[in-house]
């Protein structure tokens, strides 16, 4: 009896065919959750609207959306909200990045010695718990009016959520990967690089993710205390004129400014830790 074997062919790659399909749909739920979110600020605004004009609301009491989106059109078309907002967003950015450093330096030696961090913590909390709204006019008597005073709040204010977070993710290391690499003759600064920085690097940018939400606010109550520009200055000003549709123009730009920052900071974590992406 003889047998015949012919050359199979190998079974079609699912997964190419399948990548422009599921690109596809990542595509569709993408605008499916952009056009649910513009039909409901539309909603909601045209509902806002109705309301003031029906109920003749003065302006000095509860201004419409035409009003506040009129007023943000003259203030960026007149450089004034694009040079405050330039002024704050530095403060910002170098007070976030000081105080993130500052918080993942601590993090390690905290971690490292528990003696350092029985010695550390206490402060670290106590400093954290104390009202900024409360140090910044000793700030401002140390550093004056300028932007030092305002990087220095924010950085005291996003180093505590970046310090505990990657406290925590340095902790969950997982043991077994430690014993292996001090059986390969590994060292400490081996096993943080290889193994406890890697693993933490998912809590070190949730920590991230709140620093730079805290450090819109910082910026904000460190310019309400005592500034000479930035867009908290401007909404003092426009609270002392009773232009509360300059006020919600303002608030409307911080709100746009913390939420890119915030999605900024979401695509630099999915780009650096890809193996913990999220949608």
């Amino acid at each position: 009896m003889s047998m015949t074997f012919g050359h199979s062919q190998p079974p079609p790659d699912k997964k190419l065919g399948e990548k422009p399909a599921s690109g596809f749909l990542q595509n569709t739920e993408r605008l499916r959750f952009a056009a649910e979110g513009a039909v409901s600020i539309i909603v909601v605004l045209s509902f806002w609207e109705g309301c003031v004009r029906f109920f003749d609301v003065q302006p000095y009491i509860f201004p419409a959306p035409s009003a506040v989106l009129l007023s943000l059109w003259h203030g960026i078309v007149s450089g004034i909200y694009i040079a405050a907002l330039a002024v704050t967003v530095l403060e910002i950015i170098v007070g976030a990045l000081i105080g993130a450093t500052a918080g993942f330096l601590l993090a390690i030696i905290m971690g490292s010695s528990r003696l350092l961090n029985r010695l550390l913590y206490p402060w670290v909390v106590g400093i954290q718990t104390i009202p900024k709204v409360a140090i910044a006019p000793l700030m401002l008597v140390w550093f004056g009016f300028g932007i030092e005073s305002k990087i220095l709040i924010v950085s005291l204010t996003s180093m505590f959520p970046v310090m505990i977070n990657t406290l925590s993710g340095l902790r969950s290391t997982d043991p077994d990967q430690v014993a292996l690499v001090k059986a390969l003759c590994g060292n400490k600064m081996k096993i943080l690089r290889f193994v406890q920085f890697p693993a933490a690097l998912p809590y070190i940018f949730a920590g991230l993710n709140t620093a730079i939400v805290l450090a819109v606010i910082a910026a904000i109550v460190a310019e309400f205390v005592g500034a000479r520009a930035g867009i908290g200055y401007l909404i003092l000003q426009a609270n002392f004129a009773l232009d509360l549709a300059k006020v919600f123009s303002l608030l409307v730009v911080l709100g746009m400014l913390g939420v890119t920052l915030s999605l900024f900071m979401r695509a630099v974590e999915n780009r650096v830790c890809f193996w913990n992406r999220r949608n």
